[in-house]
């Protein structure tokens, strides 16, 4: 399916140019995650047990949607644009109106470092949403929750810079635990990586 057919086939519409700028200088501007790529990585990789899925920076809510959908998981988009949060819970609306997934779906107005994360979130996803400086506290805060609640976690990185991978590699725990290059695409940075940090045993 094409993009156009995966939204008519989610109920939703989130297809289209990138468009305006962010009011806070280290947030990115909006650009929906290709269906294609999310297709590629999970025919080659598995969640954790018992995932909840957070999209950091989820625009108009197509990633947790589509994860919705696909695997009946509980999945959380955070977005701080009034807009396409607005856009994000209209989809959703649509989606569940005709769909008959049970597992929770829900999005939240708020820049992503002010998210809570809670002791049974353990995917996140990034589409290079904001700059390193801010991909730094949300790890922050996703450790912190981790020391308070251990579990396995996962990051998933969609088309990740440099300094993304350069601060996880260097700067934490986590590993790399899936590498996915895009099909089609010649740019090596058009990939998927995952990172994994593995509970504790004790």
């Amino acid at each position: 399916m094409n993009e156009q057919q995966f939204d008519k086939f989610l109920h939703i519409n989130t297809v289209g140019e990138q468009y305006g700028f962010p009011k806070l200088a280290h947030y990115h501007r909006y650009e929906p995650t290709p269906y294609t790529g999310l297709e590629q990585l999970f025919t080659a990789y598995e969640m954790p047990e018992n995932p909840v899925f957070i999209d950091m920076g989820c625009g108009k809510g197509r990633v947790p949607i589509y994860i919705n959908d696909k695997f009946h998981i509980p999945t959380v988009g955070i977005e701080m644009d009034a807009g396409f949060y607005a856009e994000a819970e209209q989809n959703k609306d649509c989606y569940r109106h005709k769909k008959s997934s049970r597992a929770s779906i829900s999005f939240v107005h708020s820049i992503a470092e002010a998210y809570t994360i809670k002791p049974k979130d353990n995917v996140f996803f990034f589409f290079n949403p904001f700059s390193i400086n801010i991909f730094r506290t949300v790890i922050h805060n996703i450790w912190k929750s981790y020391e308070m609640n251990m579990r396995e976690i996962h990051i998933i990185l969609y088309y990740p810079p440099y300094d993304y991978l350069q601060f996880l590699h260097q700067g934490t725990p986590f590993e790399l635990l899936h590498e996915v290059h895009l099909e089609n695409e010649t740019n090596v940075n058009e990939r998927l990586c995952v990172f994994a940090l593995k509970k504790v045993s004790v």
